[in-house]
Formats: C-alpha cells, sequence, structure tokens
C-alpha cells in the first residue's frame, strides 16, 4: 500500500515525489519515461539557478535528487484505475497492480500529429517528434521540421549543427516563437524557411524518402527528399485514462483548484496536463508541490476520521 502513486515521471512528476517523502509518505512514480516532455527540448534557458543547461542534465540532476529522497520508481504505463470500496486506488498496469490513498496525475501532454498519410506508417523510421531525442541518427542528412511555435525552432536550430539540409516548414505567415529564436534561426545558412505550407504526403518503401508540400496560399506543390521528418506542432492532453474521476475542459486539460484537486477526494493533477493557462517547467513543478503537500493534508485528514 502506498500513500501516494504519481502518473507521469517527468519534472512535475519527481517534483511531486520529492516533497512526498519529505512528508513521509511512501511514494512510487510510474511513468513510461523519465523527463517527460523535457526530453524533447535541447536546451533550458529559463530554469532559475542555470543560465542555460542541457535538457538531459537537468532530467539527471531531478531524477537523482528524486531517488536519493527514497521515491520508488517503475517505468511502465498506467492501464486502467479504479476505487475500492475502501476509497483507496487500484492502478493497473501492463505488468502489475498497486494500491494507493492518493493519486497525482501529472503525465504531461502527448505530442500532436498531423494526420498526414505516410505519417503514422512511417513514425519511428524517418517520422519523429522528438529531435532532441532522434537527431542524431541523422548526421549529414536532409531533414524536415514542421511547426511555429518555440518547441520547432528550437529543434530547427538544434538540427542545424547536425543534419546538412533543415526544412522548417510552418502552415502561417509567421512564427509564434520567441523574437530572438526565431533572429538566430533565419541566420542559419542551413535552414530553408517554408511559410505557408504543409505537407501534404510523407512518403518512402521502408522509411522517409520525400515529402510533398502545397502552399496554402497559391496552392504551388513540391516535393523535397530527405530522410526524416520531426513534428512539432504542439501537444495535446491525453486524459482518458482519468476520465471517469475528473473534470476536463474541451482540451482534454484536468480542472483543478488552486490546491490541486480534482472532483474525486485522493486524486489530484499538477503540471502541463492540467488547465492551468501557462505551461512552463517552473509552473508546473510549483504546482507538483501544492500536489503533494495537497495529498499529505488529504492524508492526515482521513486518518483522523
Amino acid at each position: 500500500m502506498y500513500d501516494v502513486i504519481i502518473i507521469g515521471s517527468g519534472p512535475a512528476g519527481m517534483t511531486a515525489g520529492i516533497f512526498a517523502v519529505r512528508r513521509e509518505m511512501k511514494t512510487l512514480i510510474i511513468g513510461q519515461e523519465v523527463g517527460g516532455q523535457l526530453i524533447w527540448a535541447n536546451e533550458i534557458e529559463n530554469y532559475p539557478g542555470f543560465e542555460t543547461i542541457k535538457s538531459f542534465d537537468l532530467i539527471n540532476k531531478i531524477k537523482d535528487q528524486t531517488i536519493k529522497a527514497g521515491v520508488e520508481f517503475k517505468e511502465d504505463e498506467v492501464k486502467k484505475i479504479e476505487k475500492t470500496v475502501e476509497g483507496n486506488f487500484l492502478l493497473y498496469t501492463s505488468r502489475e497492480t498497486f494500491e494507493a490513498r492518493s493519486v497525482i496525475v501529472a503525465m504531461g501532454l502527448s505530442p500532436r500529429r498531423l494526420a498526414t498519410p505516410g505519417e503514422l506508417e512511417l513514425t519511428g523510421r524517418g517520422v519523429s517528434y522528438c529531435a532532441n531525442c532522434d537527431g542524431p541518427f541523422y548526421k549529414g542528412k536532409n531533414i524536415a521540421i514542421v511547426g511555429g511555435g518555440n518547441s520547432a525552432l528550437d529543434a530547427a536550430e538544434f538540427m542545424s549543427k547536425i543534419a546538412k539540409q533543415v526544412y522548417l516548414i510552418h502552415r502561417n505567415e509567421s512564427f509564434k516563437a520567441f523574437d530572438s529564436l526565431v533572429d538566430e534561426v533565419k541566420n542559419r545558412d542551413n535552414i530553408e524557411i517554408l511559410l505557408n505550407t504543409e505537407i501534404k504526403i510523407i512518403s518512402g518503401s521502408s522509411k522517409v524518402e520525400k515529402i510533398q508540400l502545397i502552399n496554402n496560399k497559391n496552392n504551388a506543390e513540391r516535393e523535397v527528399e530527405l530522410d526524416g521528418v520531426f513534428i512539432e506542432v504542439g501537444r495535446i492532453a491525453s486524459t482518458d485514462l482519468v476520465n471517469d474521476f475528473v473534470d476536463r475542459n474541451d482540451k482534454n486539460q484536468i480542472i483543478v483548484n488552486s490546491k490541486t484537486e480534482t472532483k474525486t477526494p485522493g486524486m489530484f493533477a499538477a503540471g502541463d496536463v492540467t488547465d492551468c493557462e501557462f505551461k512552463q517547467i517552473p509552473i508546473a513543478m510549483g504546482q507538483a508541490t501544492i500536489a503533494a503537500l495537497s495529498a499529505y493534508q488529504y492524508l492526515q485528514k482521513i486518518k483522523s476520521n
């Protein structure tokens, strides 16, 4: 029996773990990949205490601190959650079943897909959603980045140091990224920016070989031969797992109050998976701290009843 089980092993999940064990709660984190969305970044420049830090370095620092604090980790995916007659939670993974008095949902967001022909078939064979993870495999090759926000431009800047040629494809007229990042990308000689452009087809026999582009203003088409496509068009909340226990907004994000409580007593949520407007690492970690302390208060309350 755990006092709290945390779903998600990103910065929010690990932070919740640290503060939970400091309250002497028996704590388990279940997550598929330590670091969560942080692995999709290259460098972090807005994290207090570091002028700049590589994402993997930050992940390892947080993970080491979490383990030293006494948090248990399980690299797995929660498939189903049930409530017991005693009011506890049963969490089923593909291999095991765990029981906890409280749950903190901190599973972040999942990559948004383009729904372009060939995308699903070639995922893992040239189509990727993480330049920081898979980028090094494309050294000296031609690749495309799709998107117009900070993650897309960060990926383009990162890949320009590795790939031979980078095509930055954005369906709109202008970028939504920070001006400094836009300027940096525009100054890279091996990045070709294609605005008002969308991918019509991704094709290849056993791996990505080429893409068909269309200009959404004049309908002009262009074919580009390349080796990889990195899709960076945002993230979505995949929260069907907890649908029966929480209220969600129109983006499927979990609605929480100021104490990160959901509509189900004993279930809390923190980080990007919640309806908090701003999606930043320090905000997610702050919410996770509140979630751990709120879970502790919840346990004290049920113990006294």
